[in-house]
C-alpha cells in the first residue's frame, strides 16, 4: 500500500470551554426577574421532596443567604467592610407589613413578552425553541438584532451547555423575522426596511410601487442614506412622480419595530413586581435590598438527610434496594443543595452587579436628577465587580430597581457617552435630550436643519458634528427638516 494511500491518524489538543450542570442552572436563574423566579422555585418545590421552604419560626442569621464560599476572591473582595455603612447589602428578610407591594406601573407591553407569545404557537423543537428564545433575548430594544451570529454561537455554547451553528441560528432568525411586527429581527436598518417592503408584497401582491420601493433600498440603499435622489433616479430609470410616490411609502416605514410594538399595543397598567429596593436618606446613605417578597427561603429536608444517614453504610454491605434508595435519596438531596447554593449565587450576584450601578450612577440615586446619569456601559460594571459582560447584561435584562424616584429598568441606568475631539466625555442621552427640546421649540414654518441644530448645540456646549447630530435625531424617531414642516 502506498503512503499516500494511508489513512493517517493524527491527534490534536483543542480547548474547550463548557459550563457545569450546575453552572447553567445559575445562569438561566440569574436571567429570570422576581416573579419568574418565584414560580421557578415553587416548581422545584413540588418537584423535588428533599427541597423545603424554611418556616418562620426556623428563620436564623444563618438562613440568610450570603455569599458562597467557591465564589472568586475578587469578587468576595469587592465586598468590604468600607462598604457597609454606604451600602448595606442585604436580603430584604422584612416583615410582611414592611415588604413593598406590587407597583402599578404604567408601561407599555414588552415587546420580547409579545414575541415569546408568537414563539410559543409555532411547532419546534426544543432545541429550535431554545436558540429562538436566546436570539430574542438578545434583540435590543428596538427590535433589530447587532450581534452576529457567530457570537450568538458561541455565547450558546460557552453560557448554556448548547452545540449550533451559524446555520440553524440563520433558519431560526428567519422565523423571528416573519413575527409581527415586520421588521422585527433584522440585523441592520436595511434588513429591517425590506422585511417591511417583502410584508407588504405579501399582502399586496399586485402593487408594482412595492416592487420601486424594495429596488430603491436593495440597490440604491447607500445612496438612498445621502438622499442622492439624482443618483437613485438615473439608476432605476423611473419618474420623478414614482419616485416621490415610493420614498413617501419608505418613509413611513418604522426603523424602531420593537419600540413601535409597545405604542401598537397600547400603555397598559402592568403589576412591576421591583427585584432591588433602593433606600436613599437624608444623611447620603444607600441601602440595596432585594426584594425576596415571593421568593421562600430553602432548605434540604430534614428528614430526607435522616434517611440518607440511614443509608450510608459502605456499598457492598447494602442490598439492591438499599442501594436502589440510597441513590434516589442522595439524587434528590443533591439536587435540592445545588438548587439552594444557584438561588445564592443568583442572589449574590445581583447584589454585587446593583451596587456597582450605583457606585457608578450614585449622583442620580441620592438627587433623582436624570441628567445626573453619567455614561456607563456593560462593560464599566463588569470591570467593577469583576463578573463577565454576559452577566451583567442577563442581570440587567427584564429586570426593576424600586427608588426614592420611581421605579426604573436596570436598563434605564445605562447610557453611552460621546468623546469630543477635545478628549471630553459626554452623555448621550443629555445629547439627545437637548436636542429633542430644540427641534419641539423650533419654528414649524422653518425647521431646524441639521447643520443649524449642531451649532446649536454646540452653544450649548455640546460641540459634536452635523452627521452625529442626524444619528441621534434618527435614534429619537424625528424626520429630517423638510418633513418636519
Amino acid at each position: 500500500m502506498s503512503v499516500s494511500s494511508r489513512q493517517i491518524q493524527t491527534q490534536t489538543q483543542q480547548q474547550v470551554q463548557t459550563l457545569s450542570p450546575q453552572q447553567i442552572l445559575v445562569v438561566r436563574l440569574l436571567e429570570l426577574p422576581a416573579v419568574e423566579l418565584e414560580e421557578r422555585i415553587h416548581s422545584e418545590l413540588l418537584e423535588n421532596p428533599a427541597l423545603e421552604e424554611v418556616k418562620g419560626e426556623e428563620m436564623s442569621g444563618d438562613e440568610i443567604i450570603d455569599s458562597p464560599s467557591d465564589t472568586d476572591d475578587s469578587l468576595a473582595d469587592y465586598l468590604t467592610e468600607d462598604d457597609i455603612p454606604d451600602y448595606k447589602l442585604q436580603e430584604n428578610n422584612r416583615s410582611n407589613s414592611e415588604r413593598p407591594e406590587e407597583i402599578p406601573f404604567s408601561e407599555a407591553i414588552s415587546f420580547f413578552e409579545i414575541l415569546r407569545e408568537q414563539l410559543s404557537e409555532r411547532n419546534l423543537s426544543d432545541h429550535q425553541r431554545e436558540l429562538a428564545e436566546y436570539i430574542i433575548g438578545s434583540l435590543d430594544d428596538d427590535g433589530l438584532l447587532r450581534k452576529s451570529l457567530s457570537s450568538i454561537e458561541d455565547e450558546l455554547a460557552i453560557y448554556m451547555g448548547i452545540n449550533t451553528d451559524e446555520h440553524q441560528l440563520k433558519e431560526i432568525l428567519k422565523i423571528i423575522q416573519d413575527f409581527d411586527p415586520p421588521g422585527i429581527g433584522a440585523r441592520n436598518l436595511q434588513e429591517c426596511l425590506l422585511l417591511q417592503i417583502k410584508r407588504k408584497k405579501e399582502n399586496d401582491p399586485g402593487n408594482s410601487l412595492l416592487d420601486i420601493e424594495e429596488r430603491i433600498i436593495t440597490q440604491c440603499y447607500e445612496e438612498f442614506t445621502r438622499k442622492h435622489w439624482d443618483k437613485i433616479l438615473k439608476r432605476l430609470d423611473i419618474d420623478n412622480e414614482t419616485f416621490e410616490h415610493a420614498l413617501a411609502e419608505i418613509v413611513k416605514l418604522n426603523p424602531k419595530p420593537g419600540a413601535s410594538l409597545g405604542e401598537t399595543i397600547g400603555r397598559n397598567m402592568q403589576q412591576i413586581v421591583p427585584d432591588f429596593i433602593i433606600d436613599t436618606f437624608d444623611d447620603g446613605n444607600i441601602t440595596i435590598h432585594l426584594n425576596s417578597r415571593n421568593a421562600p427561603e430553602l432548605k434540604v429536608s430534614n428528614d430526607f438527610s435522616e434517611m440518607l444517614g440511614e443509608q450510608s453504610k459502605p456499598k457492598g454491605q447494602l442490598s439492591k434496594e438499599n442501594k436502589e434508595a440510597y441513590q434516589f435519596l442522595k439524587q434528590r438531596v443533591d439536587a435540592a443543595q445545588n438548587f439552594i447554593d444557584a438561588v445564592r449565587q443568583r442572589q449574590y450576584t445581583l447584589l454585587i452587579t446593583m451596587k456597582a450601578i450605583v457606585d457608578l450612577q450614585r449622583p442620580f440615586f441620592v438627587e433623582g436628577d436624570e441628567t445626573l446619569l453619567r455614561p456607563m456601559i456593560l462593560k464599566d460594571v463588569a470591570e467593577l465587580t469583576g463578573l463577565d459582560i454576559s452577566t451583567i447584561s442577563r442581570v440587567s435584562n427584564s429586570k426593576y430597581a424600586q427608588t426614592n424616584y420611581g421605579i426604573y429598568p436596570l436598563k434605564y441606568f445605562f447610557n453611552d457617552s460621546y468623546t469630543t475631539e477635545e478628549g471630553e466625555e459626554l452623555s448621550v442621552r443629555e445629547i439627545r435630550r437637548i436636542l429633542k427640546e430644540c427641534i419641539d421649540g423650533e419654528d414649524k414654518k422653518k425647521p431646524l436643519t441639521d447643520d443649524e441644530l449642531a451649532e446649536i448645540l454646540k452653544e450649548k456646549g455640546y460641540p459634536i458634528a452635523r452627521r452625529t447630530v442626524a444619528k441621534y435625531r434618527q435614534q429619537l424617531n424625528i424626520p429630517v427638516a423638510r418633513l418636519r414642516k
